[in-house]
């Protein structure tokens, strides 16, 4: 069914719905018909009841629904957040692959994240095959996910979230009611886009980075360009964060207070490496990753969800500055401050602010490793010899939308028998539904389009990426009444 013809209007500054006592339906009642009628919101809305349904949701990555079913006393009759996107089969795709063409293959899962899946795919190829890489190599990773950072997140801001804050439909009305400041977050962008290519090769998928090192390394001369534009930059990100800052009201004042999960690290805000960190759990490795994501799956989704310690968790931006704001460098911690950013927020909305955070953090946290990597002289180095075996191994990093988990198995030979990817986006499902069936009974008595325009904000907060999430389908005739059963690839070696 198609979406509604609704003309949403962002919420005014002051009218944010603040969370309470859901009024949800204690019980599913059974859905009027309408002669001939079978689908359930064509019942309702011949039954005079209020309906939304959002197919599908703009201004994210992928295809995701909202659907929602409120009866003629503003009781809420269903909440849904659904994923309809066709599975894909990476972890299938990789077997019987050798260990050199993995991280390559991998990167292809997301145009956005193919760092992140680059890095966390060599982390678990480097700890299957004990291959050890140089510090130069730790600090020059680290510079490319605060690269991916950087363009991810500005890209969400400026184009996916500012325009619900500013009352238009898009970006482009902003050309020419805020150009200045369009602009500025053009350029930032822009840099971030240079920061990438001069670390790993290009934009996105990345080909320098290789199991134990790198091809190509970037040059000194490179890094200095790099550093004064980022010197260049911190205005345009104080000036951007003024500009949030002043439509921040526009943000509804929604709280639901659930599990965070993200790397953790005593010495510096994790990105690269860490522990698997929990506001309501122990710190684990990251080969631990399946007693925390804990995946199953639902009937209304083609992507797993997770669950740990309670019902669900959130992973992303958000998550990370509650687990580590301690270790922020001093301008980003300013920033939190001007937009308003505090760790006690249990806001899912807030994950834009974090967002804005992090990436004044990120050009704070490269600068100084860029300044360690001149101080010390960019080196060539001997590239490792690796030499294959069989073994299992796990990596973790954090990507834009939050841990990223990759295991492999490798046979004596270097091919690949299992893969496992774990997405952020996989995490945070359980979590949308969560706050959709906390959020919609405040909203209520709320027109239909405004509704739409909440729910759908609350969605791209978390800046989904439901294509990458998508890896979960049953074949099983049958099995409609068991929807925990997905498919498992055996890899038979040659």
């Amino acid at each position: 069914m198609s979406a509604k013809k609704t003309k949403p209007t962002a919420p005014a500054a002051g009218k944010a719905p603040k969370a309470e006592a859901p009024r949800v339906a204690a019980a599913a009642k059974p859905v009027a018909t309408c002669g001939s009628c079978t689908d359930p919101l064509l019942a309702a809305e011949a039954a005079g009841k209020k309906t939304v349904n959002v197919h599908h949701v703009t201004r994210v990555e992928g295809h995701g629904n909202i659907v929602v079913i409120i009866d003629e006393k503003n009781v809420v009759e269903s909440v849904r957040w659904e994923v309809p996107e066709a599975p894909r089969f990476f972890e299938a795709i990789l077997q019987g692959r050798s260990y050199k063409d993995v991280h390559q293959i991998v990167s292809r899962i997301c145009g956005i994240c193919s760092i992140g899946h680059q890095l966390s795919s060599l982390q678990a190829t480097e700890d299957a095959m004990n291959i050890r890489i140089s510090s130069q190599t730790v600090t020059l990773r680290k510079l490319a996910i605060h690269a991916e950072n950087l363009q991810s997140h500005l890209l969400h801001l400026a184009y996916l979230v500012l325009p619900d804050l500013m009352g238009v439909n898009s970006v482009i009305p902003l050309a020419e009611t805020h150009k200045p400041q369009l602009v500025g977050l053009i350029g930032l962008r822009r840099l971030a886009n240079e920061f990438s290519r001069t670390i790993c090769g290009r934009t996105t998928h990345p080909q320098r980075m290789v199991p134990g090192g790198f091809t190509k390394l970037p040059t000194e001369a490179e890094l200095l360009v790099l550093m004064e534009a980022f010197r260049d930059s911190i205005p345009g990100f104080v000036a951007a964060a003024e500009l949030f800052a002043s439509v921040a009201g526009k943000l509804p004042d929604f709280s639901r207070p659930t599990e965070y999960i993200g790397l953790v690290s005593p010495s510096e805000y994790a990105l690269y490496r860490g522990e698997v960190g929990s506001t309501d759990d122990s710190r684990k490795p990251a080969s631990f990753y399946k007693d925390v994501t804990q995946e199953y799956c639902v009937p209304q989704s083609t992507a797993k969800w997770t669950r740990n310690k309670r019902s669900s968790f959130m992973v992303g931006a958000l998550s990370r500055y509650k687990l580590n704001h301690g270790h922020l460098k001093p301008t980003a911690r300013k920033i939190a401050d001007l937009v308003g950013l505090t760790p006690a927020t249990t806001n899912p909305f807030h994950n834009n602010l974090a967002q804005l955070v992090e990436c004044v953090h990120s050009v704070e946290d490269s600068m100084e490793l860029i300044d360690n990597l001149l101080t010390n002289g960019v080196q060539r180095e001997k590239a490792p010899v690796i030499r294959p075996r069989a073994g299992r191994g796990v990596g973790a990093v954090e990507v834009p939308r939050g841990i990223l988990f990759h295991s492999y198995e490798y046979d004596a030979k270097g091919r690949m028998v299992e893969a496992d990817c774990v997405i952020p986006t996989n995490m945070n499902h359980a979590n949308i539904q969560h706050d959709l069936e906390a959020l919609v009974p405040t909203i209520a008595d709320k027109s239909e389009a405004e509704i739409e325009l909440v729910t759908s904000m609350l969605v791209r907060a978390y800046d989904p990426c439901i294509s990458c999430s998508t890896h979960c389908i049953d074949v099983t005739p049958g099995q409609d009444s068991k929807p925990d059963r997905g498919v498992r690839f055996v890899y038979k070696g040659r």
